[in-house]
């Protein structure tokens, strides 16, 4: 494939010739036709989502959103809940105490008694079902079911639901109009097919778990190990790099005695970094660990941890510019669905950040460029780089001011166009 007139970084305004997957050529313009004429577009390397959850994603297609931002309010949540047919299953995602506070069996009764429900909280942490869905899936008896509230037990519920329809085909196209080329998967337990029935997106895959992908520890502040408890666990993975789930400053710490102990290696990762204290930073940058984080979240989400977060910990929510100012390899994912799937605008929110950790639009881009394996490796577009790229409609300048999934043209993998043809 011949792509005509195209800017790249470094060479100016150019032809690039893509084979076999990968770059061949890129040099001066000449008279004729392409395959594709980039009109003075930018062509860059395709973006990776360094951290989704792609089932989860591709289940929002036949689930209700009763976040902030969609209910509202308890009339919203109520009137959502409520539609579709009596004594067909609700799904509900994205929700978060600010709507209705705190929900149960009980409360979901009264909101909805006609049907099954469950309702899973914005962190994807919790799932909440009323008394129908508990009967429904027999787990109302034996002491089971309890108040309806389910801490970290998707995978046993999930025997007990009816199946969801997974618009994964729908997920790879929006991906493709973002620019995205491939993805983290970081399910914290993988099963074996899950490589499988992710294979229908057409972006490249790194599923966490499995192959040679960094192994996910999930934490949690009820049931955090001891340092030389996750240490052990650690190690017995290794040579294999590591991705430690952690969102407060308790399991950030257990996390960094862990990997003093244990041991870094390459590629190892801290996902989310949601409250890194500044007294660690010179730590997190001598174990070389990357940060793989979400500076959407203090926008998105501005309202409810202005409440919900200690008031100690909110100087030190989702750094950005900090971390990369003291040497702390740094990349971001969406964490989709838990976030928007937009890359463009959580680089946006990136660029708006207050509190100084704010950065400038080219190191926004960066977070989305890093090598999958080891996202702090920034790609470049060169001559044998494999042809996983993004063309703009404008120059890299106007895209970066712009900082919208308007400029993306088309998207190729491996040489391959995945977007629809103009």
């Amino acid at each position: 494939m011949l792509i005509t007139d195209v800017e790249v970084e470094g060479y100016g305004r150019v032809d690039v010739r893509l084979g076999g997957g990968r770059v061949v050529g890129i040099g001066r313009r000449r008279a004729g036709r392409g395959d594709v004429d980039g009109r003075g577009g930018a062509l860059v390397v395709g973006l990776h989502d360094h951290h989704v959850h792609l089932a989860a994603l591709a289940a929002e297609a036949a689930s209700v959103r009763v976040g902030p931002a969609e209910a509202g309010d308890r009339d919203g949540l109520v009137g959502a809940l409520r539609s579709g047919p009596p004594g067909e299953w609700v799904r509900a995602v994205g929700y978060h105490e600010s709507v209705a506070g705190e929900l149960d069996r009980w409360v979901l009764d009264d909101f909805a008694p006609d049907r099954p429900v469950r309702v899973q909280h914005r962190s994807g942490a919790l799932w909440m079902w009323n008394s129908a869905a508990l009967r429904a899936a027999g787990l109302d008896g034996g002491g089971d079911g309890g108040d309806g509230r389910f801490w970290r037990e998707d995978e046993r519920l999930r025997e007990f639901t009816p199946p969801v329809r997974l618009d994964l085909r729908g997920v790879g196209s929006r991906a493709a109009a973002y620019g995205i080329t491939g993805f983290t998967n970081a399910d914290p337990h993988p099963g074996q097919d899950l490589p499988e029935l992710l294979s229908v997106l057409p972006q490249r895959l790194v599923v966490m778990g499995i192959g040679d992908a960094p192994v996910k520890f999930l934490l949690d502040d009820a049931t955090l190990p001891t340092p030389g408890e996750l240490a052990a666990s650690v190690a017995a993975v290794r040579p294999r790099p590591v991705a430690v789930h952690c969102v407060t400053r308790v399991q950030l710490l257990v996390t960094l005695l862990a990997l003093e102990e244990a041991g870094p290696v390459a590629g190892d990762r801290i996902e989310h970094g949601s409250v890194i204290p500044a007294e660690t930073m010179p730590w997190l940058a001598r174990l070389g660990v990357t940060v793989v984080t979400q500076p959407h979240f203090p926008v998105e989400r501005g309202r409810e941890y202005a409440t919900d977060v200690d008031p100690d910990d909110q100087a030190h929510l989702y750094r950005c510019r900090s971390l990369a100012e003291a040497g702390i390899p740094l990349a971001a994912g969406t964490d989709a669905p838990y976030g928007s799937a937009d890359p463009w605008a959580v680089m946006r929110a990136a660029v708006e950040r207050s509190n100084g950790e704010a950065v400038d639009p080219r190191a926004a881009l960066d977070l989305f460029v890093g090598d999958p394996q080891h996202p702090f490796w920034a790609r470049r577009l060169t001559v044998g780089a494999v042809a996983d790229l993004c063309l703009l409609h404008v120059p890299l300048k106007e895209a970066l001011d712009l900082m919208s999934a308007d400029v993306v043209r088309a998207t190729f993998v491996g040489g391959r166009r995945i977007t629809p043809t103009e």
